[in-house]
């Protein structure tokens, strides 16, 4: 009887290249490299960045045409004719601008690159897009009457606005990306906007990653940011070119005196910005605290502003006028001859302008007013003190030093001042003149909502997620518990920082041992957790990494964050606690890892 052969497994021999012995014995550690090569999943956003890129770049075009094609023109050549029509006409666009942010925004005090900071920093990156078009209009509004502003605040907002956004449709598609990819989407949609708006893409990089701290970068953003910026800036460039947006020549040779001098003027750029981002935060809080309607904020502020277009007009007619998004001025500055005091006019009735603008909540940021502020008094630096014909080096000065002082972003003013203008020959008097003006500006920031530097980042806290360390057995309270209640209810031999309150089975707030301890014992059985209980509380989303979580509890100094259902329910909590606890436990796991015999090779 014939049986089948045997088969032996050990005989059985690899074939193809695996045949070689040295092969198959480093092939684990191949595959372990390239594991760690890839870990990060960085070729994802070679297609999303620039298809975010592509559309933010549309919609910059669309901006730009609106505003410096179609509405801006007319209207100043109207504001040069006839310097009286210039208060009506800005009265009625910041009326405009403060009727549609007033009844078709949730919040008509947050907008802008303001709007993009606090999301990234507070709210995971998520934009509310129902009032993506009216903020837009109310931008429109704002500029195109006449508003000391430019146009990089709707772009920065439109940008960082479409890649949150798209991150919701991406992941609807079935695309692989992380809760912290919304905010790596938001930068990089603002770097995007900015990129296009000043054609310029490195610029637009710059910022958008240096935007969120005074001294410190979003990092993780910078490849999509890239990609997203020259995608966007390409878009542009097809319908309106790519040449620089404030050419001028820079062919002057700089002597090592002129360094000198341009440290001077930084300092004194410096001092200027420091009082006068402190008087705009100022004016800012007294604005939003004030209970008169938005609208009505608006129009006093547009009346403001126009009074002083108007007033610089009459001392000084011509056609140089501090209002608007003032592209036209870069040249009429650089390239005309003008005196020190006609400059040093403009460039204090340009504050002023910026402050009644921006300060009574106008829809857009003052990256240009500070810029050509700083040209100006640049310009009558040159003229008055140094004496010398090299205007335009003490101009890319001046612009790149207001810039750093005002809005805590030294690399983006030098980037900015080169790619912008031509003026790639002042790089370096450039970098002192914005050096010394962000150091002595100190951390005064036109932005209220910039942040210092996270400190050092802890790697295994970007591993973890927040479903796998959020505590899922929780004392809660009811909303119209008594505190005496809530005493009985809640076990004396864990006892927490805070407490989630709970109406009909949905969060409500959170109760803390601070506003217990406010409450007289002797009271305790007659008031409601609901009268002392804190209404805003913070949410996280479980598949967030403890570093995001780490985050949003810095940023909002609560005890607790809350992770709930799409309806509203509470799924569990999570501690400053319980995020050390995890921590201490994947440093324990480490130490085991290290302390065990390593695999010997095959």
């Amino acid at each position: 009887m014939n049986s089948s052969p045997e088969i032996h497994h050990d005989a059985i021999q690899p074939s193809g290249l695996w045949r070689y012995p040295i092969l198959r014995r480093y092939r684990f550690l191949v595959h372990r490299d390239l594991a760690a090569t890839y870990s990060r999943d960085l070729h994802k956003w070679i297609i999303i960045a620039p298809v975010m890129g592509g559309i933010v770049g549309l919609l910059t075009t669309l901006l730009v045409k609106v505003i410096l094609q179609w509405i801006w023109p007319p209207l100043l050549r109207l504001y040069i004719a006839h310097p009286m029509a210039i208060i009506p006409g800005l009265a009625a666009g910041f009326l405009v601008a403060g009727l549609l942010m007033q009844y078709f925004t949730a919040n008509p005090n947050e907008h802008s690159t303001e709007e993009i900071i606090v999301s990234y920093h507070e709210r995971q990156a998520a934009i509310r897009m129902r009032g993506f078009v009216p903020k837009l209009l109310a931008a429109v509004a704002t500029v195109g009457s006449g508003g000391s502003a430019a146009l990089e605040g709707p772009s920065i907002y439109g940008g960082g606005a479409i890649g949150s956004w798209l991150w919701g449709r991406f992941r609807r598609m079935g695309v692989k990306l992380e809760p912290r990819d919304r905010r790596i989407l938001l930068i990089s949609g603002a770097a995007a906007g900015m990129s296009a708006v000043f054609r310029a893409p490195l610029t637009g990089v710059i910022f958008a990653l240096e935007m969120p701290y005074k001294d410190d970068m979003a990092h993780e953003a910078l490849m999509p940011a890239l990609l997203a910026s020259v995608t966007a800036f390409a878009t542009l460039a097809s319908f309106m070119g790519a040449q620089p947006l404030f050419n001028f020549a820079a062919s002057h040779t700089y002597t090592r005196q002129d360094l000198l001098w341009a440290a001077l003027l930084g300092a004194g750029c410096g001092l200027i910005t420091m009082p006068f981002t402190i008087t705009f935060r100022h004016l800012r809080e007294f604005v939003v605290r004030h209970r008169a309607p938005h609208w009505l904020k608006m129009t006093v502020g547009g009346v403001l502003t126009g009074l002083c277009g108007w007033a610089f007009l009459l001392l000084f007619p011509g056609h140089l006028v501090p209002l608007g998004p003032n592209y036209e001025a870069v040249p009429l500055i650089l390239q005309h001859a003008h005196t020190s005091l006609e400059l040093v006019a403009f460039a204090v009735l340009k504050l002023l302008a910026t402050l009644f603008s921006l300060g009574v909540g106008g829809v857009s940021a003052m990256f240009v007013p500070l810029f050509l502020t700083g040209g100006a008094l640049g310009t009558a630096f040159a003229q008055s003190v140094v004496h010398t014909g090299a205007l335009n080096l003490f101009a890319a000065v001046g612009m790149a030093a207001f810039i750093a002082a005002g809005y805590k972003t030294p690399l983006t003013a030098v980037v900015f001042v080169a790619e912008a203008t031509g003026g790639h020959a002042y790089i370096i008097p450039v970098l002192i003149g914005a050096a010394v003006a962000y150091a002595i500006s100190g951390q005064a920031s036109a932005s209220g909502d910039q942040r210092l530097h996270e400190g050092v980042t802890v790697e295994e806290l970007t591993k973890i997620r927040v479903r796998d360390v959020m505590r899922r057995h929780i004392t809660a309270a009811g909303a119209d518990w008594t505190l005496a209640q809530w005493a009985e209810a809640t076990p004396r031999q864990d006892p927490h920082a805070a407490y989630p309150v709970l109406d009909n089975g949905r969060v409500v707030g959170t109760l803390t041992l601070s506003a217990l301890s406010r409450v007289m014992p002797g009271q305790w059985s007659t008031t409601r957790v609901r009268a002392v209980m804190n209404p805003s509380w913070t949410q996280v989303d479980p598949d967030s990494t403890l570093q995001d979580a780490l985050r949003l509890l810095m940023a909002h100094e609560k005890h607790l964050l809350v992770i709930v259902s799409p309806a509203g329910a509470l799924q569990g909590i999570l501690s400053q606690t319980d995020i050390l606890a995890a921590l201490n436990a994947a440093g324990d796991r480490d130490e085991m890892r290290a302390e065990e015999p390593a695999p010997e090779l095959p």
